[in-house]
């Protein structure tokens, strides 16, 4: 494999709300030297946004709303991390962006262990056989036992455990960690900042009950001899097959434990995998271009209006001003400015390889799918399109905004976080949603970036569902159930039923019709 192939790592990083996310962001890109300081999630007056949280919504709520990328090198690997939002009215952006990394880092809260967001997340991963390495977090606090974290672990996520890591102590009597595999204890020292790496001479070594005392020893003991002598040694194949995790312990707001794991997804994590298209598999290595666009942000930069759609190249590599196939529509196209980001900051690069998110200037064209490349007519498979489930009819406040209202709404839509709908009786446009509260990022956005302000009436609805069969049926279905009947985003016909008794009625009445929950784009 290409050199440059070999050394690049992309990964995404699953977790739950509140679980250390964007924290743990910065202590990454603080090793790769991309930042001076480490910021923190919630910003005061005197201290800085965290950088990857860039939306102004996220910044006043502390909370990520948007997947961003972020490259940086480290231990001579490249890194390209797609940090995705925890909050669980984002699971659609998130899913989508697992779509395009190679492995993902699943973050857990020591005090509350694997949390429903975690489940839902990882079933994508289970889908994909994403190869995952876990890190469980805040051992600084007093959390839940290390073999009851694992065992939960293993039965919810159903991923089998090898600790590479053990914590001795636990909150204020943290101690530090123990490392199994090259037998050193890093120590921990909240208050002066400091940590040792002591060697050792194995777990029987005087020195680590001196510095642990006999209680915490002992039960680190009796968790070691557990762990080594109850659960599967490391199968380095069954991790890349996603059926086995590393698991790692300490605290990313201490920075402690932060280094090994980085270590570990240089050494660990595989460089860009295979990828499945409708026509055949493409491998990394091979010379030929080819990528496809998982994300498209609108408004970057609000002074300039712009659309980034975000690439995951799959094949070969590509020099800056080459021209490309958009295979969708059959045009080529010339790649001008391929930027490389550090969240919404974005520097211009001349060459890009296989494993690499790299953004490109979106003049409209792209839709999330999308494929491009050297020629060949291939499309990528698996990036999905949900049926929302909370809807709102838009309603503009002041009617002399009517342009910079539609022009918000088609490229929030494009975005993929929102899905627009208009209905077939109606002018006032419907947008749906994944979770509630994307409702307010649209509202907030639409009024920030297009300076529309508008007001959103809930719709109470039981689902939607895309429509399709014989024309015939179609057309009189539609003459039936007009008042609910609407078009998507890509003019396909959708039906928004009311209730369960109208959907089991149509489904009952319309034999020759399919009415999908889900839609690939």
């Amino acid at each position: 494999m290409n050199p440059e192939i070999e050394k690049r790592r992309t990964f995404a990083i699953v977790s739950h709300p509140d679980a250390g996310k964007t924290t743990i962001t910065e202590k990454f890109l603080w090793y790769g030297n991309v930042i001076r300081e480490a910021g923190h999630v919630r910003a005061k007056s005197n201290r800085s946004y965290t950088v990857s949280d860039w939306m102004k919504i996220e910044q006043q709520r502390g909370i990520s709303v948007s997947s961003s990328v972020l490259n940086f090198p480290f231990e001579g690997c490249q890194f390209n991390l797609v940090d995705t939002p925890g909050h669980q009215d984002f699971c659609e952006d998130t899913y989508r962006a697992l779509t395009a990394v190679d492995a993902a880092l699943v973050l857990i809260d020591s005090v509350n262990g694997v949390e429903r967001q975690t489940i839902k997340l990882m079933e994508v991963c289970r889908m994909r056989h994403t190869p995952i390495i876990t890190f469980i977090n805040k051992m600084d606090l007093d959390g839940r036992n290390v073999l009851e974290l694992l065992d939960e672990i293993e039965n919810i996520l159903q991923i089998k455990v090898v600790p590479f890591t053990l914590p001795i102590g636990v909150g204020k009597l943290f101690k530090g960690v123990y490392d199994i595999h090259d037998n050193t204890f890093h120590t921990f020292n909240k208050e002066e900042g400091k940590q040792e790496i002591i060697q050792m001479s194995g777990v029987d070594d005087p020195k680590l009950l001196e510095i642990s005392g006999e209680n915490w020893y002992n039960e680190f003991k009796e968790q070691y001899e557990m762990v080594t002598g109850a659960m599967d040694p490391f199968d380095r194949d069954r991790f890349l097959k996603g059926e086995m995790c590393p698991v790692f312990f300490g605290s990313a707001v201490n920075n402690f434990g932060v280094r090994q794991l980085l270590n570990a997804f240089a050494k660990l994590a595989p460089p860009p995998m295979v990828r499945e298209t409708d026509v055949r598999s493409v491998h990394p290595d091979e010379p030929n271009f080819s990528a496809f666009v998982f994300k498209i942000q609108a408004n970057m930069d609000p002074k300039h209006r712009d659309r980034t759609a975000f690439l995951r190249i799959c094949s070969g590599s590509f020099t800056r001003g080459e021209k490309v196939y958009h295979c969708r529509s059959g045009r080529e196209i010339r790649l001008a400015a391929p930027t490389a980001f550090l969240a919404k900051d974005k520097e211009v690069i001349d060459n890009a390889w296989a494993g690499d998110i790299v953004g490109i200037n979106d003049p409209g064209l792209f839709h999330i799918g999308d494929t491009l490349t050297d020629g060949e007519k291939i499309n990528f498979t698996g990036i999905p399109d949900f049926a929302p489930e909370y809807f709102a009819r838009v309603t503009l406040l002041n009617p002399l905004k009517s342009k910079q209202m539609n022009k918000g709404l088609e490229q929030l839509s494009e975005e993929g976080a929102t899905q627009l709908y208009q209905p077939l009786k109606s002018p006032v446009p419907i947008i749906g949603v994944v979770g509630e509260l994307q409702f307010d990022v649209m509202q907030f956005r639409l009024s920030s970036e297009y300076g529309a302000e508008v007001q959103l009436d809930r719709i109470p609805a039981y689902g939607i569902r895309w429509v399709m069969g014989p024309e015939t049926a179609v057309q009189s279905f539609v003459n039936e159930y007009a008042m609910d009947c609407m078009f998507d985003k890509d003019n396909r016909l959708v039906c928004l039923f009311p209730n369960e008794y109208r959907l089991n009625l149509a489904t009952k009445n319309y034999e020759t019709l399919t009415f999908s929950k889900t839609s690939l784009t």
